[in-house]
């Protein structure tokens, strides 16, 4: 686990708190200088004749002097007179190099036993003199602007600290914001759809990525186009000769094996034309209405079901759904004749509602697909291996699964089943579902 953040959100606003945290801290430590620096200038030469006539009189006063006396040269002197003997540890000794200067020039002046303390609560600066033979602490006021320029810097230096992170944040978020339009841009690429093009705003390096996006999206909805165009006429071309071939070959062949198999050929080549339509077919442009899963279900079972074919289904309870009906019934369409062309029967089909998404599987009892197969198979034009598919097909049906599953924000898999066969689910987000689709 690391504490630097992954996203460029997190890494801006990081950088800028770095930067706004050590300019505070400067301030900070400037002020303080500055402060020390005032309570040095404070004690100049004229301070220290003071402090000299102050010793003086203490050393030639009597040695039995009394409080009311040191209070009597406390008001002489403007400053708070203790006797050394009374008061042994008062103050704290001074930090920084300031003040450890002044120490050392007050020694120089009033001798070495001379120290100095500061008592920042009381706002004092204690000067301890040796006066005869007795020593007293002399308190004198620490010099400042005013009572409450420390509060006031306080409370600006927190004021200024809040705007700057303010600031930090919503910048951090302006500079991100394109970035993350982009990522879900391409993710929706990634799915399959052709989202929005994206602003081409912002800073140039912004714009031109944008810019480059856009580009790339109008060629691919261009190619998407031009290959619905080729395939639909190829397709609708092809069909054409096919009718006229199955015309001739009903009419004027007499061997009915020869005349079935040919039939037959016919019959899968017109299949395969019908896969190429579907698979060219847009089916994103039809509106997403409020459908009952189980009622596009229901009908295809029943029409297999009359066919003869061993197929049964579960419904289950399911909320309305918004979806494109033609292309959900096409999606079914093509996994139960995958499961009866190249699965077994009995062919089982359920609809559920589950974790918030709705269900729909449809199970066979074929040779199954191997677990390392599964994403190739849902490539257009990729087919399962003869023991399992044969040679017919195109390659599309589960190609169409996937693009109709993803275009309603859902998920196709392929799954072993318990038992042998193969598992088809699709799963359908029922929040996305109940907005726009």
């Amino acid at each position: 686990m690391t504490l630097w953040p992954r996203s460029l959100f997190g890494r801006l606003a990081l950088l800028l708190l770095l930067v706004i945290c050590i300019s505070q801290a400067t301030a900070i430590y400037l002020f303080r200088q500055d402060r020390a620096a005032l309570l040095a200038r404070q004690f100049g030469d004229t301070k220290i004749v003071q402090l000299k006539s102050l010793r003086a009189a203490l050393a030639s006063a009597d040695p039995r002097i009394t409080s009311a006396t040191l209070a009597h040269f406390g008001d002489a002197y403007q400053a708070r007179i203790v006797p050394a003997d009374e008061q042994r540890a008062i103050g704290a000794r001074p930090q920084g190099p300031v003040l450890a200067e002044l120490e050392q020039r007050l020694r120089s002046e009033l001798g070495p036993e001379t120290e100095l303390r500061v008592q920042p609560l009381l706002k004092l600066l204690w000067i301890k003199l040796q006066a005869g033979d007795r020593a007293y602490w002399a308190g004198f006021p620490m010099a400042r602007p005013s009572d409450d320029a420390p509060s006031r810097a306080l409370v600006w230096s927190l004021i200024a600290l809040a705007v700057l992170l303010l600031s930090a944040y919503l910048f951090a978020r302006y500079l991100a914001r394109p970035l993350r339009q982009l990522n879900s841009a391409v993710a929706r690429v990634g799915e399959g759809q052709l989202p929005e093009p994206l602003p081409e705003t912002g800073p140039a390096e912004i714009v031109n990525l944008n810019r480059g996006f856009n580009h790339m999206l109008a060629s691919l909805r261009q190619t998407e186009h031009d290959r619905a165009v080729l395939l639909a006429g190829v397709s609708h071309d092809l069909r054409t000769p096919l009718a006229r071939l199955r015309l001739g070959i009903e009419v004027g062949m007499r061997d009915e094996a020869e005349r079935q198999g040919m039939v037959s050929d016919i019959e899968e080549m017109d299949r395969i034309i019908g896969q190429f339509l579907d698979f060219a077919r847009e089916d994103r442009d039809a509106p997403a209405e409020a459908c009952d899963l189980n009622g596009i279900i229901a009908p295809l079972v029943e029409r297999y079901r009359r066919s003869g074919r061993d197929v049964s289904f579960t419904p289950g309870s399911l909320p309305p759904l918004l979806l494109r009906a033609t292309a959900v019934s096409r999606l079914a369409g093509n996994l139960l004749d995958n499961a009866l062309r190249y699965g077994k029967e009995p062919v089982e089909v359920a609809t559920h509602a589950h974790a918030g998404v709705a269900v729909l599987e449809i199970a066979d009892r074929g040779n199954g697909i191997p677990a390392d197969q599964v994403e190739r198979l849902k490539r257009p034009f990729t087919r399962g291996d003869e023991a399992r598919t044969g040679a017919a097909g195109a390659g599309l049906g589960l190609a169409i699964v996937d693009r109709i599953a993803r275009m309603h924000g859902g998920n196709f898999e392929l799954a072993p089943r318990s038992g042998g066969g193969t598992l088809a689910r699709v799963s359908f987000p029922l929040a996305d579902l109940k907005g726009n689709a």
